[in-house]
Order: structure tokens, then sequence, then C-alpha cells
């Protein structure tokens, strides 16, 4: 009997990684095929983008519209931020240490193809374009998703401070956030289809360009997030709920994996990290807010292919990465990672930040490569970021909801 609930629990799983097999299978083979139906993974993607900007309205509004303790609401946030900026750094340290004991690029290139660099942000519109946009309608796009989220935020606190009318408001909100999620399991019966798609098309574009150091770098990236899901999800899970959340963690943790895997956007596996969230007993408002602020501020997969990036061009250039360049690195792997997902123009952001600090004399030829990285890895890193969301929750969830907040859970 209890074989037979572990298979219906993960026959769709099943499915959807058979699907992104034979998709893979499929662009290898028959690279043109997988060209003509890449529109089918783009139908699902663009409606996972859809679902998401109202439901990170009503999830971080409604949750703090709610809240009876307004000190809760900030201390969430607080913990939260914290810990993603931690484990940021962490991530960001531990890949500069393997990147100097296996280099990603072992020789100098003499030859390389160089690629106009285009328009760019400033340091002061890219500030401002974390926290706002020119005007409402601007919110309504997945590209402002910070400037959403502190919306959504203002907004909530602005219903709860109107006490009693705002009460049609706050059950609006609520009602929202269930609505929007019985919309993904409608939209989640596509899926397996989309992700056949998705994968032919990606190895269709990117397979041939997996060669030589490109290949010795992905080598050593692909690996490393997979180990980072078996040692620091579990430390992390640990940590927040002891060993019954690691437990906890393992059985619910599959599904927005292999969502963000398949899709490659954080943003996209909210509505999935919802679920997996409600399934494991976290809290309303801890995933409310926790969940949508990850998607867009904690990318610990994005810190390690920003350190593989510096050390890929510094090789290609014939220049050494020492320890003298932790700190630098480490704080450009953080920072860039959260403009990566917060800034409208996305990860080129983050590839310019790079170019300016690290390779000024250098942009026409880094600024290629950076891109071409950061295609290669996306799909791990990815699935690092926003399955990393699902578990950071755990630890929110320690620091407020107590220790034994997930036997609580349990006994509720």
């Amino acid at each position: 009997m209890k074989a037979q609930s572990i298979a219906r629990n993960y026959f769709f799983l099943m499915i959807l990684l058979l699907a992104m097999i034979l998709g893979a299978v499929t662009g290898y083979i028959a690279p043109d095929v997988a060209g003509n139906i890449a529109f089918l993974g783009t139908i699902f993607i663009r409606l996972m983008f859809c679902i998401v900007v109202p439901m990170v309205f009503a999830s971080i509004a409604g949750a703090v519209a709610g809240t009876k303790d307004l000190k809760r609401s900030g201390k969430i946030m607080w913990v939260t931020v914290i810990t993603f900026i931690i484990t940021g750094a962490i991530a960001a340290i531990i890949y500069f240490v393997l990147v100097l004991i296996f280099p990603p690029v072992t020789g100098a290139w003499t030859n390389a193809a160089t690629e106009e660099l285009g328009n760019h942000a400033t340091m002061t519109q890219m500030i401002v374009n974390f926290f706002t946009v020119e005007d409402f309608v601007g919110l309504l796009s997945r590209r402002a998703m910070l400037p959403l989220i502190v919306f959504s935020v203002l907004f909530g606190f602005a219903v709860n401070l109107s006490g009693e009318e705002g009460e049609p408001v706050r059950k609006f909100l609520a009602s929202l956030t269930v609505v929007m999620l019985k919309f993904v399991n409608l939209v989640t019966y596509y899926a397996p289809v989309a992700f056949f798609a998705i994968f032919a098309d990606l190895v269709a574009s990117y397979g041939p360009q997996i060669t030589q150091d490109y290949a010795r770098a992905l080598g050593l990236y692909y690996p490393v997030c997979f180990i980072y899901i078996f040692t620091a999800f579990p430390i992390m899970a640990f940590i927040g709920a002891g060993s019954e959340g690691v437990r906890a963690m393992f059985r619910h943790i599959l599904n927005p994996a292999i969502v963000s895997l398949g899709t490659c956007s954080s943003i996209a596996t909210i509505p999935t990290n919802m679920e997996a969230a409600a399934d494991t007993g976290i809290s309303r408002d801890v995933s409310d807010i926790v969940l949508p602020l990850g998607a867009t501020m904690h990318m610990d997969g994005s810190c390690f292919s920003c350190v593989l990036k510096i050390a890929f061009v510094l090789g290609v250039l014939g220049k050494p990465m020492t320890f003298a360049d932790l700190p630098m690195i480490v704080l450009v792997a953080v920072f860039s990672s959260v403009g990566m997902s917060g800034v409208p123009g996305g990860g080129y952001i983050g590839e310019y930040i790079i170019c300016t600090l690290f390779f000024p004399e250098n942009i026409e030829l880094a600024f290629p490569i950076l891109v071409a990285i950061g295609n290669l890895v996306d799909p791990p890193a990815t699935m690092i970021n926003a399955a990393g969301d699902y578990v950071v929750s755990f630890i929110v969830s320690r620091f407020v909801d107590g220790k034994d907040w997930l036997k609580k859970a349990k006994a509720a």
C-alpha cells in the first residue's frame, strides 16, 4: 500500500523527467525538429509568468495585510534577507576555492571572437530600477518583480493599518491567492509537453558549444550544483527543523527542483514552491513572503556561476586568480546575483557589472563569453536558486515560529 502511495505521488514527476530526457534526445538527434516545436515550451513559460504577477501581489500583500502582528512580518523579512545574503556568500566562497583547485581554463586564448556590448544601465539607474517603475502599469510585468514586491509589502501594510475598512480588501487578497494556486494546477497538466519542447530546444541550441574549455567549465559546474543540493540543503533543513526537517525537505523538494530545471526561471517556480511549502506545514505568512522574495534575491546558483564566469575570463586572458581577489569576487557575486533577477534586462546587467569591475579593458571579449556561460549553466543554477527558496523557508520558520514549528504543524 505504501509503495502504491509513493508511486501515485511521484507519477507525474516521473512523467516530467521522462519528457525532459526524451526532449534532450530529440534535440541531439533532430535539432531541426526541436527548433520547430520550441514554441510549445514558450507557451508554458508565458502562462506561468502570467500567473506569477497576480500571485506574488496577492500572496505578499495578503500575508502582510492579514497578520495580526506587524512585528512578525518585519521579522520574517529581515531574517529572510539576512539568510539569503549569508547563503549566497557561502556559495561564492565554496566555488572560489573549487575554481582555484580546478581552473576552468588552463591556457590563455590566442584568438577569440568579440561582440559589441550595446547599451547598458548606469549604476544609479540600476538602483532606481531595483525598487521602482515609471508607473503602475510597469508593475504588471514579471521583469519588475522586485518593485512589485516592494509595492505589495507597502500595500499590505496599508490594508492592515486600515482596520475594519480594509477587511474586504484583505479577504479579496486571500481568495485571489487560493484561485491562483488552482490556476497553477490547471496549467501544470500541460507541463510534460512543454518540458519535452524546452529540453529539445536547449540541447539543439547549445549542444555544439559545449566543447573544450566550455565543457571543462560545465563539467565542474553541473556536478557541484547537484552535490550542493545533497549537502548544503540538508544542512539548512536541519538548522531549520532538525532531522525531521531534512526528511520533510527531501519528500517535497523534487517538484520545485524539476520545475525550475525545466523552466529555467525562479519566478515561474514560485507557484510550485508555494504548494511544497503548504504540504510541508510551513506557515502561510512565512511562505507568502519568503518564496516571492527569494525568487528575486536568493541566488546561490547564480553566485556559483558569477565566480565561474570571472575565473573563466581570467583564464582566457592568462591572468591568475588569487585569494586576494576573494572579498571583491564574493561581494560582486552576491550583489550581481540579486541584480540579475531584480532589474529589467536580467542577466545582462549582471554581466556588465562583472565586466566593468574586473575586465574594463577587455569588455568586448569578456561580455560575450560571460553571456554564453550564463546560458549554458542556467538550468542547474536556477534549480539551486528556486529550490533553495523553499529550503530557506525552513530556517525562517525556525526563527519566527520556534524550533518545534514542524512538529506543531504536523500535530495541527
